[in-house]
């Protein structure tokens, strides 16, 4: 039997505040139940069944974990979707994902609408948390009149996010759903807090300061619900919010990227000291790469309260206590006990301590498939060791270092990039014979999108065509993803068998410069 789970606690103190939104708003663990429950029903009512997926392109607001909740006990597949992405990016996730029904906010509306209409999308499934959305239905009319009770036939459900394809194109990362009881499999999954020493029934505060449509952030979010903790969720981050809200709700947990660490701390020292932050215990990073010095700083300040794990939407990994790393500065951690880590030569060898190769995961007997890819899960998988193509290596004590990411994609302020997707976008203008997408340094982000392009024959290089070509791009692309700048070549780096090399073009940008800024 379950000891904790969120429908468990909800049931046991409904009045519990579980979630508060980002204008202030409290919502009980009993208001955050019976809305989930009544969401299964609706669904329901419109033929979804077990093992059908919906899309999520919410905001990060209660409707968010409404939605996941009773997708995770009606044995449904939730696909968030990037709040910034273009309406054909939103069509092909929906399309490709196979999605019953689609959730959106003020904010995705437009794009949502727009996406549903190309592809036919039955208008009683395509919903909005905003008033008067033009051809969707408001959320709160799937939940009106619908029964507040848990549902029958509850089944354990999960995420199917979206990560990088073969083609270039975003592919699901699916799992087989468990045959169990959602409390159980809540109850599993939430385990991965006591990884960090975190507890249950704690009186625990998480403090969300990224988008919810993250695969780490919103495990991190409903994995704090299952503890019984209270979510605090903020929509537009800011430094200055963040330390207002850990000060106000005594914040004890956060999950953040390196971004974020370097914007609190270009706080001015006399503003960093008005907060106070004596309630937090276990400040979680991954997601990007952070820089010895940056991490150091972070200690300095908010004590030993910062931990940094390594893992994918596919799965990890490895966790770096503050003791680990302040032993073994620059490591990502040594392996999650449920996980083995192995570093590989390119003929599938085993390197050597400290040999740089590609990193590989086990994690017991867990399986995931790239949906409609089977040559991508295939190309992912060695016996039953997966990767998702960084390399790294292992020193003496089992501490594993990343030297590089995957070979081309762009880390940019915590947010996955992937080249290809926009090279097969910018490719098709007319004037563009080669293109070439790649990060270079951004203090800020990290890296920024560069563009290195070959005009067609007979085009002329010149800043008009730059500019038109970053239209052309914002037309077509998440204005994320579109590049900071682009640059002209005669010819692009090829080898005989037309394999490109990006390195060439790349290194300059980082000359002297450490990618883990």
């Amino acid at each position: 039997m379950a000891e904790y789970g969120f429908w468990k606690l909800a049931a046991e103190d409904p009045t519990h505040v579980a979630v508060i939104e980002a204008d202030g708003r409290k919502i009980t663990a009993g208001e955050l139940l019976r809305a989930s429950n009544q969401v299964v029903h609706g669904l329901r009512a419109l033929g979804l069944k077990h093992g059908d997926t919906i899309a999520a392109m919410l905001t990060n607001e209660g409707a968010m974990l409404e939605v996941y909740m009773a997708a995770a006990q009606a044995g449904w597949y939730v696909t968030p979707i990037n709040s910034h992405l273009t309406a054909p990016e939103v069509a092909y996730i929906v399309q490709d994902s196979e999605a019953k029904a689609i959730f959106c906010s003020e904010r995705t509306t437009e794009a949502g609408f727009k996406a549903a209409e190309t592809l036919g999308f039955p208008e009683n499934a395509r919903f909005s948390t905003a008033s008067n959305a033009k051809g969707m239905r408001p959320y709160a009319d799937l939940k009106a009149g619908q029964p507040d009770t848990l549902p029958t036939a509850r089944a354990a459900g999960g995420p199917m996010t979206y990560t990088s394809g073969t083609t270039g194109r975003p592919k699901g990362v699916r799992r087989k759903l468990a045959d169990a009881p959602p409390e159980a499999v809540a109850e599993q999954n939430a385990m991965f807090l006591r990884l960090f020493g975190i507890t249950p029934k704690d009186d625990g505060v998480h403090l969300v300061v990224s988008p919810l449509y993250h695969t780490a952030v919103l495990n991190f979010a409903t994995n704090h619900l299952h503890f019984g903790h209270t979510v605090v969720l903020m929509d537009k981050w800011t430094p200055e919010g963040t330390m207002e809200r850990i000060q106000r709700y005594r914040v004890t947990t956060s999950h953040m990227v390196p971004t974020q660490f370097r914007r609190l701390l270009a706080m001015p020292a006399a503003e960093r000291a008005k907060y106070d932050i004596s309630s937090l215990r276990h400040m979680i990073h991954g997601a990007a790469p952070c820089s010895v010095e940056v991490k150091r700083e972070m200690l300095a300040w908010w004590g030993n309260t910062i931990y940094e794990y390594y893992a994918a939407s596919e799965g990890g990994g490895t966790l770096a206590t503050p003791k680990d790393w302040l032993a073994h500065p620059g490591t990502v951690g040594n392996a999650w006990p449920i996980s083995q880590i192995r570093i590989s030569r390119e003929d599938g060898t085993l390197a050597d301590t400290k040999e740089v190769g590609t990193v590989y995961i086990k994690m017991g007997a867990y399986k995931f498939e790239y949906h409609k890819d089977k040559a991508k899960t295939a190309e992912s998988w060695r016996d039953e060791f997966f990767t998702v193509g960084d390399a790294g290596y292992l020193d003496e004590d089992g501490f594993l270092y990343l030297c590089d990411r995957k070979s081309d994609m762009i880390i940019s302020g915590g947010v996955n990039i992937y080249p290809a997707e926009i090279e097969s976008v910018l490719v098709m203008h007319p004037k563009i014979a080669d293109v070439a997408i790649f990060g270079i340094p951004d203090d800020d982000w990290g890296e920024g999108v560069k563009a290195v392009i070959e005009p067609a024959a007979g085009i002329e290089a010149t800043p008009a065509l730059a500019e038109e070509i970053l239209a052309f791009a914002k037309e077509r692309l998440a204005t994320f993803k579109c590049p900071k700048s682009i640059d002209f070549v005669a010819l692009l780096p090829r080898d005989p068998n037309g394999k490109l090399s990006k390195r060439k073009l790349r290194d300059p940008y980082w000359a002297g410069r450490d990618r883990a800024i």
